[in-house]
């Protein structure tokens, strides 16, 4: 068995994770390696999820009964775990949205609603990178087709890493948002967040940050970040799906108008005119996602008893390595950054000219889930020359003996297509 320094204890974590024990086609044992699309769930969230259900099954914050309060106790105090976790200066800035795409549309459209100095219109620009999930692409091209603002974004370089060369004329004085990803869910690249928030904060732009396949690996701190926003999913940091959360600093969010009207947002209404409930209920209408809430405070608490920065440290183990033997197989072209430095445990690749789809279905019927496509992020794919690609992303529970399954798997997929 490989060993590799840094790692963690894979035998007592795996336990945690049913799933992990399954086998698939004929009895072969599953190597889920596709964890930058969602990650498993360990027995400590589908328990916290079941025993909701069977004993706190209520709506919160409006009843006055026993089961009301204790959900909403329950509720709450998952935001307040959120709040801990991402060391916000205040529980009443962290927002829980359904997941990282509408926290990020929340913005998008909180701009676009806004009153000056925040207001995007035909006189500023947005900026983005080329190397964004759909989800920080789509929303900015909406709002500026609806606003007449200027979509602007910074390029890749051959490496995979962005090209800041410009940056200068990038940010300018008319950027009212800079948005861009922490870490690439397809190029794995890790970002330097520090050159663009000093850029966007000498221009005076807002600067929101796409951490959902940063939250979920490493320490993230959002008053370290100095940005005006963060977003993440809980789906990929072992909690449920359905739940996201939107970090926003409190001056703002008292500034900037709701984007979804309805129950518990308001303060009072007549047929009128209505007002709005303080942040973070002003973003929170309707029903919230309350048994997900809870089930993402349960994997905060797993997380946390593992330590974040241990979980970092097994990645980046497990990411060297299989950068290593992912090159050591003929006609392997890793897309993105091809050391361990400055990047994330997701690494895509294509093989000769066997297409992505044709690898992923061959290592399927091993055992081996990978993820195929352009990963919702086409422009990376386009901006490389490729239809797509196979990628394999690895978590706190992933082994290298996995590592070497998938490096058997691709000579077997070469085997195949002779």
């Amino acid at each position: 068995m490989t060993q590799l320094p840094g790692l963690l204890d894979t035998e007592a974590i795996r336990k945690d994770f049913p799933i992990l024990d399954r086998q698939v086609h004929d009895g072969r044992k599953l190597v889920y390696l596709d964890n930058a699309a969602t990650s498993q769930k360990p027995r400590q969230v589908l328990d916290a999820l079941s025993e909701y259900y069977e004993r706190y099954n209520a709506n919160v914050h409006r009843g006055v009964h026993v089961l009301a309060e204790e959900a909403t106790a329950l509720y709450e105090g998952a935001r307040d775990k959120v709040a801990a976790f991402i060391n916000a200066p205040s529980r009443d800035e962290v927002i829980f949205t359904k997941n990282a795409s509408e926290s990020l549309n929340l913005v998008a459209n909180m701009l676009g609603w806004a009153d000056e100095p925040y207001r995007v219109d035909s006189e500023t620009e947005i900026v983005i990178t080329e190397m964004e999930h759909h989800s920080n692409i789509v929303p900015w091209q909406l709002l500026s087709q609806r606003t007449g603002a200027k979509l602007k974004w910074f390029g890749l370089t051959d490496e995979g890493r962005l090209d800041l060369s410009n940056i200068d004329e990038i940010i300018t004085e008319k950027t009212k948002i800079v948005s861009f990803v922490l870490v690439s869910n397809i190029l794995g690249t890790v970002n330097p967040v520090e050159a663009i928030v000093r850029r966007a904060q000498e221009v005076g732009a807002l600067v929101l940050i796409d951490a959902s396949q940063a939250a979920p690996h490493m320490p993230l701190d959002v008053q370290a970040l100095q940005a005006d926003f963060v977003a993440f999913t809980g789906h990929k940091m072992c909690g449920p799906t359905g739940i996201g959360v939107l970090w926003g600093r409190q001056e703002l969010l008292e500034d900037l108008p709701p984007f979804l009207g309805g129950g518990e947002m308001i303060e009072t209404v007549s047929m009128h005119s209505s007002t709005y409930a303080p942040a973070p209920h002003k973003f929170e209408a309707g029903t919230p996602p309350i048994a997900q809430a809870v089930g993402l405070g349960a994997a905060i608490d797993y997380l946390s008893s593992i330590g974040m920065d241990k979980i970092l440290a097994h990645e980046h183990a497990l990411t060297e390595y299989a950068v290593k033997k992912l090159g050591e197989v003929p006609d392997l072209r890793i897309i993105g950054p091809t050391t361990a430095e400055d990047r994330g445990a997701a690494i895509s690749f294509t093989l000769g000219d066997i297409h992505p789809h044709d690898v992923g279905q061959v290592l399927d019927e091993q055992g081996i889930a990978v993820r195929v496509g352009h990963h919702c992020a086409r422009p990376v794919c386009l901006r490389y020359g490729i239809p797509a690609t196979t990628r394999a992303s690895f978590y706190l529970y992933s082994t290298p003996a996995e590592i070497d399954a998938l490096v058997d798997g691709l000579e077997h997929v070469r085997n195949f297509f002779g």
